[in-house]
């Protein structure tokens, strides 16, 4: 029932998107058809997630702050939609655990490795809870980089701004050696450190149109 309301809920942002947003991909490519992969985008805007959501085609979980929605019936609702519900006051273990359980079955994971939204627009640095996740599910990282989400719906905002976005999906990050040159917190820093540069590369790739007036 989960994967139905899902798939209804991606063809109705996909449509709003495409109308109203001037919604585009690149590198769609890059994201895997199967197999668990964790796709760590920047994270400018709520609108964040059902805009890199509906890019994909394939069924998304998201690991988010538990706080995001307070409500019980909404956050419920959510997690059976696919929302990992992560505790940032401390490192929570059962969101990990059930991320990287996520993972090693083959399933597409979403992070926003600067473990919130940016005030500004701008990348920030990222955290090292990605690498963790990485070293233990053992899976590949598909960096992604979201323009003009910030511009739709910036922090503070009420309405969402019709705004151009473009979602770009770089290629498949493997850190196998990586691994054996690194241990424990340098090589998470070191994991979170690629991926951010990563990510900020593609930003250089955006060549998003002036905004829709």
């Amino acid at each position: 029932m989960s994967t139905f309301i899902y798939g209804i809920l991606w063809i109705l942002c996909h449509g709003l998107s495409r109308i109203f947003l001037h919604y585009r991909t690149k590198g769609i490519e890059h994201v895997p058809r199967k197999g668990g992969v964790l796709l760590a985008a920047n994270h400018a805007s709520y609108s964040d997630i059902p805009l890199l959501g509906c890019g994909v085609w394939r069924r998304l979980f998201y690991l988010g702050r538990a706080s995001l929605f307070p409500n019980p019936l909404v956050n419920w609702i959510l997690q059976a939609l696919g929302w990992i519900p992560l505790k940032t006051e401390r490192w929570d273990r059962q969101a990990f655990k059930h991320t990287v359980s996520l993972l090693k079955d083959g399933k597409a994971v979403v992070i926003f490795p600067e473990g919130g939204r940016s005030s500004n627009g701008e990348l920030q640095p990222g955290k090292p809870g990605i690498g963790m996740i990485v070293a233990e599910a053992q899976c590949s990282v598909v960096p992604v980089y979201i323009a003009g989400s910030y511009k739709v719906l910036p922090m503070g905002a009420s309405w969402i701004r019709l705004h151009p976005v473009e979602v770009i999906f770089g290629e498949p990050m493997d850190f196998t050696q990586d691994m054996e040159k690194y241990q424990n917190k340098a090589l998470y820093k070191h994991i979170s450190e690629k991926v951010m540069a990563r990510i900020a590369e593609l930003s250089r790739m955006d060549n998003s149109a002036v905004s829709i007036t």
